[in-house]
């Protein structure tokens, strides 16, 4: 999965040792760029946090993700792991194209004289005031 979005904040660095060697662990906290957007805390790991660190608030990334739940004692433990980013390059807005010639105002036209009857183009009255 993927997920573009702007650099909030670096969270706290962890370090520890599992039986498979040193690991460090940082979050990392994005704000998503939709039409409601969404604060989400990434997950680097060992081979991210020098760049991870790198990073600074404001900075635009898409980020490769996988998202994966666990249960511990019967609740609930849900993790954003990020194995790649890249940069998001700022774009400038497109500029509003500029208009070559002068709008034309046309006047709406003008009711008939007669009544509603001849607006609508109805010949007969049949008793109600419905123009069809």
């Amino acid at each position: 999965m993927e997920i573009t979005g702007k650099v909030v904040r670096l969270g706290g660095l962890t370090e520890g040792t599992s039986a498979k060697g040193p690991w460090r662990k940082q979050d990392l906290i994005i704000e998503t760029d939709d039409q409601y957007p969404k604060t989400v805390c990434l997950t680097c790991w060992t081979n991210q946090i020098d760049e991870v660190q790198r990073m600074v608030p404001g900075q635009m990334i898409k980020a490769q993700i996988d998202i994966s739940s666990r249960e511990f004692n019967g609740k609930w433990y849900t993790d954003v792991r990020v194995w790649r980013f890249e940069p998001v390059a700022a774009t400038a807005p497109a500029a509003a194209p500029q208009p070559t010639a002068q709008p034309v105002h046309q006047t709406p036209p003008a009711a008939p004289a007669g009544g509603p009857e001849d607006y609508f183009g109805t010949e007969s009255n049949n008793g109600d005031d419905l123009p069809f």
